[in-house]
C-alpha cells in the first residue's frame, strides 16, 4: 500500500479527501492538521479505529516536524490541503495566510526536495508533491470575460489570493529549479459536508434553522463556479493518478451563479426539508450588508484540460449537490453545536453585525 503525507487533512477539503482515499482504500494516510478553528478532528471520527490513518497534530511550518514525519513514514506523496482560507478573515488579519500559505507551503517544499532527493531512481520517479490551490490567484472577470484556463495571467486581489498565488509560484519554482515532481491544482468554490460555516452555503443554512437574517454582502450579483467538494476529490486522486509532473489542473463546476441565487436556493430546499419551519419562506430572512473591500465580482473556471487530458468531469449538478450538502447539516446538528465556539460568534458578529 502507498503511504501519502495529506496536510490540512481535519478541514473541510482535507476531511472529505482523507475519508475518500481511506474508503477507497488507496493509500495509508499520514494526516497532519494543525487543528486552528476551521480544523475539526470529528471530522475524521470514522477513522479512529483505522490503523492506516495516523493523525498528527502539527504546523507544517514546522521543520523538523515535516523531516521527522518524512524521514518516518517515506511517503509516495505529499498533498498540501493546509491553508488559511477565508477572504474575510485575511481582510481582518493577514498574518497567518503569509505563515501558513507562504511560509507553510515553503518548508513542505524544502523538506519535500530533501525527502525526494533521498529516494531511490525508481522512487523518485512515482513521488509526486500536490499542492491544492484556488481559482482567486487570478483576480477578477468580467461579464463577458472568458473563464480562467491555466494560461490566465495571475492578478491576486486579497490577501489570501496573493498568499495562495505566492505558494503557487514557489511550487511552480521547485519544479523548474529543482525538478521536484510537482501538480497543482486550482478549484472554483467548493460546498459540501463538513464546511466551516464561516462559508456561504452552511453559514445561511444554519442562520435559517435560528431565523437569523441572511446576510448577502453588496448587491449579491456577485458570481462564482461551484463544485460539489466530492467531485473536488475526485479531480485532485485524478490528477495525482494520471496528472503531468511540473503541470496545473483547473478544476470547476462549469456552474456559475450569483450570491442571490446560491441564498435562494438554499432557502428553497430548507422550505422543503423543513415545511414546519416558523422562519418559511427561508428568503424573507435575506438581508444585505456593506460590501467587503475588493470584492471580485466574478469567477469562472475552464476546466477543459482536467477534462479532456484526465478524464475527469463531476457526478453532482448544484441541485443533487445543494440537497446532500443540506441533508448533512441537518443529520449532524451535533457537528455544528462541536464548532460554534465563542471566537466563532464573535468573528461572525464582528463580520456581519448582530442578526
Amino acid at each position: 500500500m502507498k503511504t501519502w503525507l495529506v496536510t490540512g487533512g481535519a478541514g473541510f477539503i482535507g476531511s472529505n479527501f482523507v475519508l475518500r482515499a481511506r474508503s477507497r482504500g488507496l493509500a495509508r494516510i499520514i494526516n497532519l492538521d494543525l487543528l486552528t478553528y476551521a480544523g475539526n478532528v470529528h471530522n475524521l471520527d470514522c477513522l479512529r479505529e483505522d490503523p492506516d490513518h495516523v493523525f498528527v497534530r502539527g504546523d507544517i511550518g514546522d521543520r523538523d516536524l515535516i523531516g521527522e514525519l518524512l524521514g518516518r513514514y517515506r511517503p509516495d506523496a505529499v498533498l498540501n490541503f493546509a491553508a488559511e482560507s477565508h477572504v474575510d478573515r485575511s481582510i481582518d488579519g493577514p498574518d497567518p495566510f503569509i505563515q501558513t500559505n507562504v511560509v507553510g507551503t515553503f518548508t513542505l517544499l524544502k523538506e519535500g526536495l530533501r525527502h525526494w532527493r533521498g529516494l531511490s531512481v525508481a522512487e523518485q520517479a512515482g513521488f509526486r508533491f500536490l499542492h491544492v490551490s484556488t481559482d482567486e490567484v487570478y483576480g477578477s472577470l468580467g461579464p463577458a470575460d472568458p473563464a480562467f484556463s491555466e494560461c490566465t495571467p495571475y492578478a491576486p486581489s486579497s490577501p489570501y489570493s496573493a498568499s495562495k498565488a505566492a505558494a503557487d509560484h514557489l511550487v511552480r519554482a521547485y519544479h523548474h529549479t529543482f525538478d521536484l515532481p510537482t501538480l497543482t491544482t486550482n478549484c472554483s468554490n467548493n460546498y459540501g459536508p463538513r464546511q466551516f460555516p464561516e462559508k456561504l452555503i452552511p453559514l445561511m443554512i444554519l442562520n435559517a434553522l435560528e431565523g437569523k437574517s441572511l446576510p448577502i454582502y453588496g448587491d449579491g450579483l456577485n458570481v462564482r463556479d461551484w463544485l460539489y467538494v466530492e467531485d473536488h476529490c475526485a479531480a485532485i486522486e485524478q490528477v495525482l493518478f494520471e496528472g503531468r509532473p511540473g503541470e496545473a489542473y483547473n478544476i470547476g463546476g462549469a456552474c456559475e451563479l450569483t450570491n442571490r441565487e446560491v441564498v435562494r436556493a438554499v432557502c428553497g430546499v430548507l422550505d422543503e426539508l423543513r415545511p414546519r419551519s416558523p422562519y418559511r419562506p427561508h428568503d424573507s430572512l435575506i438581508t444585505f450588508v456593506k460590501d467587503r473591500p475588493g470584492h471580485d465580482r466574478r469567477y469562472a473556471i475552464d476546466s477543459t484540460k482536467v477534462r479532456s487530458e484526465l478524464g475527469w468531469h463531476p457526478e453532482e449538478t448544484f441541485e443533487t449537490g445543494l440537497r446532500k450538502t443540506v441533508e448533512w447539516y441537518l443529520r449532524h446538528a451535533d457537528w455544528v453545536q462541536s464548532i460554534q465556539s465563542g471566537e466563532y460568534q464573535d468573528w461572525i458578529r464582528r463580520q456581519y453585525g448582530e442578526p
